[in-house]
């Protein structure tokens, strides 16, 4: 089987992008997306490969929907495809496992009943190539991933990266910036997937390595990197999969953002980072009248959570690994007694992510840190694990949540990319 890039190049940049221990698994992956492509659709001449990551959330639990600060990193965990322009007007894509996804690019209204789908996610992202005036031609692509969908990594906002690039990069000379197609991603997953995210999934994505953001101003975010290793502080970074499902829980996420959209309409504005935190508290007694107790604390997460990321961006950058980890513990509790979003309401025969967290703190034995990750309500937690104690804690995980559910992770230095 033949190809017409290099074959080469691309297993240079494999090599590159994943690390010398890794690199002969990921060349064997990267030959089966190949011949996954030419046996869906057939000899091609002309093959571009892609990849995007999967993202953990390190500081800022939903704040970035409030226009706040976020620690964010992409992860060594991707989705890729193999890719070649097909010369029509339809956009087909071949996810290993599941059916084959169709997109008519002459039809890119917003469809009720595609909703919540992997075709929501790519028409999303060619309509906004297409309303701003963009080249838009069709494709075809064989896709395979390892960001587990529900997993806490981010897999849409990979996908939705994964998309924009191969259009910014085949047909439009790669002319929009990552924190450009992070925006049409995010634009993609509100308006046509129908989830109310903020910007941080695919920003981190996008962008690559671990970087602060600060979305004060949501059109012109602020993005540093923030250089560390965790494995210099004696520490692994794991994800800890809790074994519940984030299916039918789109209420729960979207009732944090309609609840704080009522705390800020009291003040007159949009997001809780456009009204001053004295205010806020000055207003208390009238806010529990209005919006209800459950508001109001979630308002003081948000407050609280937004100002340590700036906390831990400053320990790491000054080598305090222990301050570091207090804002952890300290984001964890946050997130479980404020923001409420470890429980889902009413849940009490199932509560997974307490659980998963009860027993990452009993193994962790005040070392450490764990706190729930991303969304929240199901999925995953994230934990800090001090490098003696890795192997014990993984089985100790692994003997209540099954084989394969702690996965120790490392920051990615690339966010989403062409490698060949």
């Amino acid at each position: 089987m033949g190809y017409a890039f290099d074959m080469a190049r691309l297993e240079e940049a494999v090599a590159s992008l994943y690390g010398p221990a890794d690199a002969p698994a990921q060349r064997e992956r990267y030959r089966a997306l190949l011949r996954g492509l030419e046996e869906t659709f057939g000899h091609r001449e002309e093959i571009a490969v892609f990849s995007a990551p999967g993202r953990t959330e390190i500081g800022g639990n939903h704040t970035d929907h409030q226009h706040g600060r976020v620690l964010a990193g992409s992860v060594n965990l991707d989705v890729i495809a193999a890719v070649s322009p097909n010369g029509g007007n339809v956009i087909r894509v071949q996810s290993e496992g599941f059916p084959l996804c169709e997109v008519d690019l002459g039809d890119l209204a917003v469809r009720e009943a595609e909703k919540n789908t992997t075709a929501a996610l790519i028409r999303g992202v060619a309509a906004w190539f297409y309303d701003h005036g963009c080249a838009l031609e069709g494709f075809d692509a064989y896709v395979t991933s390892n960001v587990l969908k529900g997993s806490g990594l981010s897999s849409s906002a990979a996908f939705e990266i994964l998309i924009g690039n191969i259009l910014n990069d085949l047909f439009n000379g790669g002319k929009c910036t990552p924190v450009e197609l992070a925006q049409i991603g995010q634009y993609a997953e509100n308006v046509y997937f129908g989830k109310p995210s903020g910007l941080m999934d695919q920003m981190a994505a996008s962008v690559g390595n671990m970087v602060t953001i600060d979305f004060a101003d949501n059109a012109n975010p602020v993005v540093e990197r923030v250089d560390f290793d965790f494995a210099s502080a004696g520490h692994a970074l794991c994800i800890i999969d809790s074994g519940a499902d984030h299916a039918d829980l789109t209420d729960e996420y979207a009732a944090i953002t309609r609840e704080l959209k009522k705390v800020c309409a009291y003040f007159g504005k949009s997001v809780l980072r456009e009204v001053p935190e004295t205010d806020f508290f000055a207003a208390l007694p009238a806010l529990r009248q209005k919006c209800g107790d459950r508001a109001v604390l979630r308002a003081v997460h948000i407050y609280d959570d937004n100002a340590r990321v700036a906390g831990q961006v400053g320990a790491l950058r000054r080598g305090d690994f222990d301050a570091f980890l207090m804002h952890i513990r300290d984001s964890g509790l946050s997130s479980w007694r404020y923001l409420q979003n470890v429980v889902p309401a009413g849940y009490t025969e199932h509560q997974e992510v307490a659980m998963a967290l009860a027993l990452a703190e009993r193994l962790l034995d005040s070392r450490g840190a764990c706190r729930v990750h991303g969304g929240g309500f199901a999925g995953t937690i994230q934990a800090f694990v001090p490098l003696d104690m890795l192997e014990s804690f993984r089985a100790g995980m692994e003997r209540v949540l099954g084989e394969g559910a702690c996965h120790v992770l490392s920051i990615r230095p690339v966010g989403g990319v062409r490698l060949a």
